[in-house]
């Protein structure tokens, strides 16, 4: 049985929130939150707020052992672009590109 929880379109690019989801793919749950909580930057505490939400469904959802449950799968992957527009060089417009992210993750029982 597997717990999950997904935030959509999160104002944040995915390549800025992968370093942080390797950290903590694997771990136990305990420790993976112990390891965000302590982890700078916005990105950490992003998939803090979902690995919490993840677990949060497993224990009421699903009645499964928070003690035993570890991190399956998390992932970040690409949301919609923005695309926005700045004044360039000789009257051109340079493109600004707003990225998005839908991150995810699942919890299984050891």
């Amino acid at each position: 049985m597997e717990a999950k929880a997904i935030a959509k379109y999160v104002r944040m690019s995915p390549i800025k929130l992968q370093p942080v989801t390797d950290l903590v793919r694997g771990k136990n749950l305990s420790e993976a939150l112990t390891i965000l909580k302590f982890t700078p930057g916005k990105g950490a505490e992003i998939i803090e707020k979902v690995v919490k939400s993840a677990a949060a469904n497993a224990e009421n959802n699903f009645d499964m052992n928070v003690d035993k449950l570890y991190v399956a799968e998390v992932y970040a992957h690409q949301g919609p672009t923005m695309k926005r527009w700045r004044a360039g060089a000789q009257g051109r417009a340079s493109a600004i590109l707003k990225r998005s992210s839908h991150v995810g993750v699942t919890l299984k029982e050891r």
